[in-house]
């Protein structure tokens, strides 16, 4: 089993190790002790053990001695002592729900090997848990990393999330996430050192890596950024602006948690990326694009290169494959502009 702790599989070994030591034991001292006081042969003295221990009923090999029959008695209370003691570990842990829960792990694991060009997350409070369901709304596969058992608990709960009970910043909890072939990584924890840690350990592992990462300290961004974060956000920050804004310009506000935050079927923003464009349209300009267009979205603003921002640009604009477009429309004219992108 690939992960890290699971306290069924730690169980269920040290009460197998128990019991084979315990068994064992009763071999070994039925054994000497039928030797020693019915003075039976080393086979006799054995398969008298055997017997005895299992409690199948056949009868004595030799008539007992009053002492060797005391001696029985005691190895009988023993040996179903002994299987009571391992029983019952084994049961309780099955009627506790480990044992569903390591079923659902090994399970969890599987679908985790498979996973290509997907997302991890690193905790699983509410930010954690808002960047999850954002995810999920997109399509897009990820899975949890969390070290907290009560937490674990939750994700369990429900059967779409996919999770790692483990330490982050351990390079080998990375690695069971899958970070080589990762698309990104988010890290939503509080403690800032933890974050940094996580990023450079994640970085080393795949250079390629976007990494996303929570600060709580004003202080912490500069080291994040030397550490390989791509982008770090301060979430009371964020909402301290935010606030604001639904004083000063609360229309503005609205009109963009609708269309970014609201998921809203009548229109949405996107970015589209270039690289794939068609050959008609490389190195001519936005006019061109539109001219062959009917599906009525707007281009509202371009990436170019990777680099430069332009809002609202001209038509003049020439286009490459560097480029990356945001457009707004329904989802319908979006899908409808990609294709003519595409296939000119």
């Amino acid at each position: 089993m690939s992960q890290s702790t699971n306290k069924f599989q730690d169980v269920s070994n040290r009460t197998l190790r128990v019991g084979v030591l315990l068994l064992f034991s009763m071999l070994s001292i039925g054994t000497l002790a039928y030797m020693y006081i019915e003075k039976y042969s080393l086979i006799d003295a054995f398969f008298m053990t055997i017997i005895t221990i299992s409690t199948v009923g056949f009868s004595e090999v030799h008539p007992l001695s009053d002492i060797g029959k005391i001696f029985t008695s005691g190895l009988i209370i023993t040996s179903l002592g002994s299987l009571a003691y391992v029983g019952s570990n084994l049961a309780r842990f099955v009627f506790d729900g480990e044992l569903v829960n390591y079923l659902k792990t090994y399970r969890v694991d599987k679908k985790i090997q498979k996973l290509k060009d997907h997302v991890i997350i690193i905790g699983f409070g509410r930010n954690g848990e808002q960047v999850a369901m954002e995810l999920m709304d997109y399509g897009i596969e990820f899975v949890i990393i969390d070290k907290r058992d009560n937490v674990i608990s939750r994700i369990r709960d429900n059967e779409e999330l996919l999770y790692i009970r483990g330490d982050a910043t351990h390079e080998d909890v990375l690695k069971q996430a899958g970070v080589d072939h990762a698309r990104a990584l988010i890290a939503t924890t509080p403690n800032d050192a933890d974050n940094v840690f996580v990023a450079l350990t994640a970085r080393s592992m795949n250079p390629s890596l976007k990494i996303v990462s929570r600060a709580s300290e004003m202080e912490s961004v500069s080291k994040l950024k030397r550490a390989g974060v791509t982008n770090v956000i301060m979430p009371e920050r964020i909402g301290g602006q935010r606030m604001a804004k639904l004083i000063t310009q609360p229309d503005v506000v609205e009109f963009l948690e609708y269309i970014l935050l609201q998921h809203s079927k009548d229109v949405s923003l996107e970015e589209i990326s270039c690289t794939n464009m068609a050959d008609c349209f490389v190195n001519h300009s936005i006019e061109e694009l539109r001219s062959k267009d009917i599906s009525g979205i707007n281009i509202v603003g371009i990436k170019i290169s990777g680099a430069k921002y332009i809002f609202n640009p001209s038509s003049e604009l020439t286009l490459s494959r560097g480029d990356q477009l945001f457009v707004l429309g329904s989802p319908e004219q979006i899908k409808r502009f990609r294709h003519l992108l595409e296939r000119g």
